[in-house]
C-alpha cells in the first residue's frame, strides 16, 4: 500500500544539495542550485517517470544543457532575433548564443542557482519555495539592467506536482514577461514501456508558420492540417521528427469540464499524464530532438518566439510588461492516471 504521508527533506542528488517532496505515490527531486529545476518527479504507484532522467548521467553533463533535462523554467525563453529585445521603454541586445541562426536563445535563470526561501508539509502537500534576485551581481546585468525577482515553488500533493513561477519587478523599468518550462518528458514514461507506443495530445489552434532559416514566426498563420489535426484526436506519435511545431492553445473536454493542457498516453497499458496550464500559458511549442532521443517536450510558453520584436498585437503575440514594483504568477500541474 503507497504511503500516503507528506515529506520535504534535503538530500544529496548526483553531488549536490537537493530537495525531496513526497506524498501520496508522487515523489520530486528538485535542484535549487540549477534554476529550480524539478530533475525527476515519479509517479510510484504507476511505475511512470515523467521527465527525462538517466541515473548515469551526472551533474555535469546536466548543467552543460539543462533545457533537456528535468523541468526547467525559461525567462525569455527560445529566440530573440540577433539578441535583440525591444520593450516599451528600452532596447537591450542579448548575445548571439546561437550562432547557425543568428539568435539569442533561452535566457539565462535555468542556469542560476536559487535559494531555498521555505519549505515544508502542509497537510497532504510538501512544498519547497525557491527564489534569484537577478540584479547588479548577475554578469547579464550589464546587457539587461532590469532588477527581478524570480521565484519558483513546487508543489507535491495526492493531485500531483504543482509548479507555480512568479516574477517581481524590483526596478524602475518596465520588465518584459516571456516564460515557458522546457518541459523534457519520457519516451517511453511507463517503466518497461515503448517509445512507439506513447501519442500525444493537445488542443491546437492556428499554426504559427517560421521562417525555417532561423526559426523564427513569419507573422503568418494557418489552419490546422491533417497533420496538425493529430494533435487534437491525440493520435500523434512522438517517434518521429517534430521540429517547432507551434500553435494557440485551445482546450479539451476531460471528464466533461475544459481541459487547457496537453495529454500523453502509452497505448499499451492505457496509462496516462497529464500536463494542465492555466490561460496565460496561451501558445504550445513542440520539439523532440530529432525524434529518436527517447524524450520530446511538449512547450507550453505564455508567449510567441520573439515576441517582443513583432510587430503585432499583445493579444496575438502574447507579449506583456510589468510594471515596477508589481508581480505575475503562471501555473500548472502534472498528474497520471490509467
Amino acid at each position: 500500500m503507497t504511503d500516503t504521508k507528506a515529506s520535504a527533506n534535503y538530500i544529496t542528488h548526483k553531488g549536490a544539495k537537493a530537495v525531496e517532496l513526497y506524498s501520496s505515490g508522487y515523489r520530486a527531486i528538485v535542484l535549487p542550485g540549477l534554476g529550480s529545476n524539478v530533475t525527476r518527479f515519479t509517479d510510484e504507484k504507476r511505475n511512470i517517470d515523467v521527465f527525462r532522467y538517466n541515473n548515469g548521467v551526472g551533474l555535469a553533463e546536466i548543467m552543460n544543457s539543462p533545457e533537456i533535462w528535468g523541468l526547467p523554467t525559461l525567462y525569455l525563453p527560445n529566440r530573440l532575433d540577433k539578441g535583440i529585445l525591444r520593450t516599451s521603454d528600452a532596447v537591450y541586445r542579448f548575445p548571439v548564443n546561437e550562432e547557425r541562426f543568428g539568435n539569442h536563445i533561452h535566457g539565462f535563470v535555468h542556469k542560476r542557482a536559487y535559494t531555498v526561501k521555505d519549505m515544508g508539509v502542509k497537510g497532504k502537500t510538501a512544498f519547497v519555495v525557491n527564489e534569484y534576485i537577478y540584479d547588479e551581481n548577475d554578469i547579464f546585468y550589464t546587457v539587461f539592467p532590469v532588477k527581478f525577482r524570480i521565484e519558483i515553488k513546487i508543489e507535491v500533493s495526492d493531485k500531483g506536482l504543482k509548479h507555480t513561477v512568479t516574477l517581481e519587478n524590483l526596478s524602475d523599468r518596465q520588465l518584459p514577461v516571456s516564460v515557458a518550462t522546457h518541459t523534457t518528458i519520457n519516451a517511453p514514461f511507463v517503466e518497461g514501456g515503448k517509445q512507439e507506443d506513447v501519442v500525444l495530445q493537445i488542443p491546437v489552434g492556428d499554426r504559427i508558420q517560421f521562417n525555417k532559416s532561423r526559426w523564427l514566426p513569419t507573422g503568418k498563420y494557418s489552419k490546422p492540417t491533417s497533420y496538425d489535426k493529430q494533435y487534437i484526436d491525440g493520435t500523434c506519435p512522438v517517434l518521429k521528427d517534430i521540429c517547432n511545431d507551434m500553435y494557440f492553445g485551445e482546450s479539451l473536454d476531460i471528464d466533461g469540464k475544459p481541459f487547457h493542457g496537453a495529454v500523453m498516453t502509452d497505448r499499451a497499458t492505457g496509462r496516462q499524464l497529464l500536463n494542465e496550464v492555466d490561460e496565460k500559458y496561451r501558445f504550445w511549442i513542440i520539439w523532440n530532438h530529432n525524434g529518436f532521443m527517447n524524450y520530446f517536450c511538449p512547450e507550453p510558453m505564455t508567449a510567441q518566439v520573439n515576441a517582443p520584436n513583432l510587430d503585432i498585437s499583445s493579444d496575438k503575440s502574447g507579449y506583456e510588461e510589468l510594471a515596477p514594483g508589481k508581480k505575475w504568477s503562471a501555473v500548472q500541474r502534472f498528474f497520471t492516471r490509467g
